[in-house]
Formats: structure tokens, C-alpha cells, sequence
């Protein structure tokens, strides 16, 4: 039987290329809010053998996430995987200057959501599944408050659930993404030389086998 994996975020860049290198192994839920990358996903995946299901949803939404949990539960029973990708990348600003709603967005869909998600994944994945969020080490430096404050948060929560599931699963990963030309990287580093930077496809490639492992 064919194993399972959501992902959250999956319209473009890291969790578009997630979605691409695990297909061979998985059916793919893909949540995103913009339907046509997810269509677009959806042909790359079937070109290549693989099946997904389109989840065009709003996680910051939760009676779009308990309808997505529970679909899920009545489909299929439960979960294999889950890779949490998305982000809200608030616009750079110094501490003092911070805009309330690109805080409160920020607040809403890197921890608000997060943590929604989890107490809904959680029985999904059970004692043998697998959960994975992306740190980013940027927290803390200059004019990056908002979005590392928020992704801070997001990584302290994935830190707990990892420590409270140690022994009891499922088993939650945090891993460390090498620096890639994403849109969520472009809107911080505006005028940077892409060229130097690494292909998703190149680093899912690098971190699927860590996840699987």
C-alpha cells in the first residue's frame, strides 16, 4: 500500500520540491492557497507516475484544517508523513518599527496555525509516523524581528513536540535547509546573485534521505 505524506506549503519552492522527490513513494496532499502552482504540481507529479490530491486550502482557516484532518482520516486512515513549509515571510523592518498586521499575520500563520496543525496531525501520524519543520537560523539578526521572532516560536513548538514524543512517537524531525532562490528569499534579499544559491530540487533531493532514513 502506497504510504502517505501532507504538506503544508507545497505551491512552490521547498515544499513543491518535497512534494516532486517524494512522490516515487508517496501519495502527496499538497496544501497551498494558490491553485494553479498546485495544479501545476499536480502535472509535474503525474508526469512522472505519481498521485496527489490537491488541498487548495488556507491553513490560518481551522474549519479548512479539520475538514482537511478529517478527510484525510476518513481516506486513508491516518498519515506516514507530514512536512510543515509554510511560512509567512513578513517585509524587513527594524524592531522598532515593526507593522501590527504584518505581526499579527506572522503570529497567525507561523505559530497560530502551527500549533493547530499539530494537535490535528498528531493522531493522524500515531506511534510510527513522522513529522519535519524547516528552522532557519536568521532569528535574531538585524531588521528580521517579525519573521524570526515567529519562526522562532514556530521551531520552539516543533522542539517540544519532539522532546514529548521522543519515546512514544511519531517521530519529529528539524531540519536546516541550505539557502535556496525562493519568492520567501527574494523578498528578503532583493538584488542577491541567485546563481550561488541551491536548486530546491537539488536540496530535497539532499534531504529526503534524511527524512526516510
Amino acid at each position: 500500500m502506497i504510504k502517505t505524506a501532507l504538506i503544508t506549503g507545497a505551491s512552490r519552492g521547498l515544499g513543491a520540491a518535497l512534494a516532486k522527490a517524494l512522490a516515487p513513494t508517496h501519495h502527496i496532499i499538497a496544501v497551498g492557497k494558490t491553485v494553479g502552482a498546485l495544479e501545476e504540481l499536480d502535472d509535474a507529479i503525474q508526469g512522472v507516475g505519481g498521485q496527489m490530491t490537491l488541498a487548495p486550502m488556507d491553513i490560518t482557516i481551522d474549519a479548512a484544517m479539520q475538514q482537511l484532518c478529517r478527510g484525510i482520516f476518513d481516506r486513508w486512515g491516518g498519515l506516514d508523513l507530514w512536512l510543515h513549509t509554510a511560512v509567512h515571510a513578513a517585509p524587513l523592518a527594524p524592531a522598532g518599527h515593526i507593522g501590527p498586521k504584518d505581526l499579527t499575520k506572522s503570529i497567525s500563520v507561523n505559530i497560530e496555525a502551527t500549533a493547530r496543525l499539530i494537535s490535528y496531525v498528531s493522531p493522524l501520524l500515531g506511534q510510527d509516523g513522522q513529522a519535519v519543520f524547516f528552522d532557519d537560523p536568521r532569528a535574531g539578526r538585524q531588521f528580521f524581528g517579525t519573521y524570526g521572532a515567529t519562526k522562532g516560536a514556530q521551531i520552539a513548538l516543533a522542539r517540544s513536540w519532539q522532546a514529548e514524543s521522543a519515546k512514544t512517537g511519531p517521530k519529529v524531525h528539524i531540519l536546516t535547509p541550505q539557502p535556496m532562490p525562493t519568492a520567501t528569499r527574494a523578498r528578503f534579499y532583493p538584488g542577491e546573485d541567485r546563481s550561488a544559491l541551491t536548486d530546491p530540487n537539488t536540496e530535497a533531493a539532499r534531504l529526503v534521505p534524511l527524512i526516510l532514513g
